[in-house]
């Protein structure tokens, strides 16, 4: 009797295997549901970010083109730029100025901006301030009141590969309007802007000067830009400007037999711009 009293009160105190198994099973889950909600927190806390730089941005966005009030529309699309410095300079790509203007209709040099309602883009004058063809860089002044100028990375900062951007620009904007666009990025490389040639035949001034000297660096991405989008600001998730999105210049020297979207983007670095500013007429 004794003995079995024992084995009794000690089954009481041990638990069987099935609520052990129980019990940690619920340790795991309880774990679970914990990293899960610190997982949605920090991604929540990624978008919140994504969605501040974005709406920083975008006020200091615009579309640069001609104007010309006796054609329809007036407004004649070319490329994005952005409000930099005191807000009456916009940078942008040298390739997207137009070679000459219809003096005799007075075409003029302009930036327009999206209307806040959806309505017309307002346009204003614009005049070149200075240009850097090496690296296809260009700064306008514009007319008028000045535009929120965004935040450039400091001079001799680089992004890293992995990093995570964003650029907002007008894609194929002849085609669906002035309506800024914004795409999400990875730093997929930064590598040099020249590349060797197989043949002499393959060269040209550019690329020559180019391979003579240190070549330039530009950003990899492997996000799409479209026509439309060269000029547009790459910035990260903090709204820092870090490089120009460039189709036209980079394209013609890393991707010369693709002429269709390929799934991958090319940039500017910021020093290239921060350079041009420093070297502007004052």
């Amino acid at each position: 009797m004794v003995c079995a009293t024992v084995e009794i009160a000690s089954a009481r105190r041990t638990p069987t295997v099935g609520v052990a198994i129980a019990r940690g099973m619920f340790r795991i889950v309880r774990l679970a549901v914990a990293t899960i909600g610190v997982f949605a927190l920090l991604t929540g806390i990624a978008s919140a970010d994504r969605e501040d730089a974005i709406a920083k941005i975008k006020p200091s966005v615009v579309a640069i083109g001609t104007l010309d009030l006796t054609r329809s529309p007036a407004f004649s699309f070319r490329g994005t730029g952005f409000a930099v410095g005191d807000g009456k300079l916009i940078a942008t790509n040298a390739h997207v100025l137009p070679s000459t203007l219809n003096t005799e209709r007075r075409e003029t040099l302009a930036v327009a901006l999206p209307s806040a309602t959806g309505g017309a883009a307002v346009s204003m004058a614009a005049q070149i301030v200075a240009v850097d063809r090496e690296m296809d860089l260009a700064l306008l002044a514009i007319d008028g009141k000045p535009l929120p100028a965004v935040a450039l990375a400091p001079a001799g900062s680089k992004v890293r590969e992995g990093q995570n951007v964003l650029f907002t620009g007008f894609p194929i904007g002849g085609v669906i309007g002035i309506i800024p666009a914004t795409h999400r990025a990875m730093v997929s490389a930064v590598t040099p802007l020249a590349i060797p040639r197989n043949t002499a035949g393959e060269l040209d001034a550019a690329a020559i000067r180019r391979l003579s000297a240190t070549p330039p660096t530009v950003i990899q991405l492997d996000g799409t830009a479209y026509p439309g989008n060269s000029g547009s600001p790459l910035y990260d998730d903090t709204g820092m400007v870090v490089g120009v999105i460039n189709m036209v210049f980079v394209k013609g020297s890393r991707e010369n037999a693709i002429s269709q979207p390929s799934g991958i983007g090319y940039a500017i670095p910021i020093q290239a711009l921060q350079d041009l500013l420093a070297k502007r007429p004052r």
